[in-house]
């Protein structure tokens, strides 16, 4: 999914406290160990404030009277304070780190563990290089703030204020001095608030484009190679990187102005406390110690009132973090009850009854991919699916394991609803091999056992390895154990579709779904996966969608699907006779015409 398709809430309803709001549940676990590192921060951002205390002391007393008792007294008190105030940071890092850890590596899980249980419909939507950088630069965003502007935008508030009362205290007509440029600096701020999150936004939605085009690249390296499209793939990368810093320039620009404010106003307000205080020495109305004093905490607060950009800055982007990674957590995931559907007993077998799909974000008024589709496999009868190029043969397949959800009508396995019993009961008693077949970073053998209960063991690898004709598992360098590597490219693509129709045999599922299981095969390997492949179809109830002849021979019956209905049912030499459409596709000219 793109920046520009990107599921963006309203920013007339942007909260940055709303949005970070919605850490709470996972920083409450630790809650105890961020606020004590809240109380000791403020402890050691206060400890600073009484450096200048010390000095009013010193200047007034010690030095003043010549003492240099004092004056070593008093630098003891400075040593002592400066090692108390690192004792307190180093302690307050101390606290913060590994919780935080804890709640990074929670959301990631969590967010894995949602992807997981999403609809095939979200996956179709979204661009994987989205979901990518919203499980790693977004919650490493959110982590940082939990660790240091959260903590210090309390801290920094809390010295503020204790240093303005002490400042008010010394001389209350330098204090309003030093207080003027505050109405202005938060009109600032507000102005950089609303600015920074719209730009912090589309950078973190650029970030996520880019992944998606570097995953993209890589996954697709044979055919950037083999058409020697690596030049136009690194012009398309250049140009959203450049897309990026102009964004992240952006980002620079804006602080870059918040900062100036932030740093001359406050330098011009101490500039004119300097000056009006200085006159008041000289008139004797103030002593040099509190002059020094009241200078030396405005300067103390300096880097409090700096920082306000960058954590706002940091505010933001983990505020923009936040809402990207619920935008994902909100979805909807597959219920994993049972629905409020009337299973109903009825014939035994796989059933269609009126079954209709329209996908979710199809127009309302773009015709159905299916419609009233009513079908039966009898119980251990295997039916091939045919129909020409887009008529909804493999949106058929996913409807039975759920991938999607009918629009209408219902799918009954034995009579019972699949809406009425839980997916994963569903999906244990249904299995299914895709015309693209998918393997995992992982070994061969792990890979065909995915499809089998965990009770699985050696003897079923090998039986199933069989039926697939995919014996060559054995002769590879460290036999079911070597690793096939990212999408098994090291293999075949006959390799992999052998090892697919492996995974969906291995469990001797009670219902086969097939979607093309051979169409990457030889004819010899064909024929030998056949005949074993009709041993298990004697024992399953088994629908098949099929291109070729001899993929249809393997079944009982055939189901011809055309414009999203099933317009004729029977066997394979019945449909040759009566449909002509039937025995077109059968013909061989189907091939010729794609």
């Amino acid at each position: 999914m793109s920046t520009s398709d990107a599921v963006t809430p309203g920013r007339a309803d942007h909260s940055t406290v709303r949005s970070l709001l919605r850490l709470w549940p996972y920083v409450r676990p630790v809650r105890t160990r961020l606020f004590s590192a809240a109380f000791v921060a403020v402890l050691a951002s206060c400890t600073g404030l009484v450096f200048p205390l010390v000095l009013k002391w010193m200047v007034d007393g010690p030095v003043a009277e010549h003492d240099a008792a004092g004056i070593w007294l008093g630098a003891l008190y400075l040593l002592l304070l400066g090692i108390a105030e690192a004792v307190l940071f180093g302690l307050r890092r101390w606290l913060v780190a590994r919780p935080l850890s804890g709640v990074e590596a929670d959301m990631r899980a969590d967010l894995y563990r949602h992807l997981q249980r999403l609809p095939v419909a979200f996956h179709d939507r979204w661009a994987s290089g989205q979901l990518l950088s919203r499980g790693t630069t977004d919650l490493m965003l959110v982590r940082q703030f939990l660790a240091f502007p959260l903590t210090f935008l309390l801290v920094n508030s809390v010295t503020i204020l204790v240093g303005v009362m002490i400042m008010l205290a010394q001389e209350w007509t330098l204090g309003l001095v030093l207080l003027a440029p505050a109405v202005p600096l938060m009109v600032v701020c507000w102005l950089f608030e609303r600015h920074y999150s719209l730009v912090a936004r589309r950078a973190q939605d650029q970030v996520g484009d880019l992944t998606t085009v570097v995953e993209e690249s890589v996954l697709g390296i044979r055919i950037i190679k083999g058409f020697g499209r690596h030049r136009s793939q690194a012009l398309a990368f250049r140009e959203l990187s450049r897309t990026l810093r102009g964004t992240e320039l952006a980002k620079a620009r804006l602080l870059a102005a918040i900062l100036a404010v932030i740093v001359t106003l406050p330098e011009l307000a101490i500039g004119a406390a300097l000056v009006l205080g200085t006159v008041q020495v000289a008139d004797g109305h103030l002593s040099a110690g509190t002059l020094v004093a009241f200078l030396s905490t405005a300067l103390a607060l300096r880097w409090p009132v700096e920082s306000i950009g960058f954590l706002l800055a940091m505010s933001q982007e983990a505020a923009t973090a936040t809402e990207r990674y619920f935008e994902v957590m909100d979805e909807q995931p597959e219920s994993t009850g049972t629905s409020a559907v009337a299973a109903g007993k009825g014939e035994g077998g796989l059933r269609f009854h009126g079954v209709q799909f329209r996908y979710p974000d199809a127009p309302a008024d773009a015709p159905p991919v299916l419609d009233r589709i009513d079908l039966h496999i009898r119980p251990g009868e295997s039916m091939a699916l045919v129909g020409a190029t887009g008529t909804g043969k493999t949106t058929l397949t996913a409807l039975v394991p759920r991938l999607h959800e009918v629009t209408a009508g219902r799918i009954t396995l034995n009579g019972e609803d699949i809406t009425a019993m839980p997916r994963e009961e569903l999906r244990a008693r249904v299995a299914v091999a895709f015309e693209e077949p998918t393997l995992f970073s992982a070994g061969v053998g792990e890979n065909v056992l995915m499809g089998a209960p965990d009770t699985a063991g050696e003897a079923d690898l090998d039986r199933a390895l069989a039926v697939a004709q995919a014996d060559f598992a054995h002769a590879l360098p460290q036999g079911t154990r070597t690793q096939v590597g990212e999408q098994g490219l090291s293999l075949s693509g006959g390799q992999r579709q052998r090892l697919a129709l492996a995974r969906a045999v291995v469990g001797r599922p009670g219902f086969l779904v097939l979607d093309d299981p051979l169409s990457a095969l030889d004819v010899h390997t064909e024929a030998a996966v056949e005949a074993a492949l009709r041993r298990v179809l004697a024992e399953t109830t088994a629908l098949i969608v099929a291109h070729r002849p001899s993929t249809v021979l393997l079944a009982d019956r055939v189901a011809l699907l055309s414009g999203g209905r099933i317009t004729a049912v029977g066997t394979h030499h019945e449909l040759l006779r009566s449909n002509a459409e039937y025995a077109h596709l059968m013909s061989g000219d189907e091939e010729a015409d794609r």
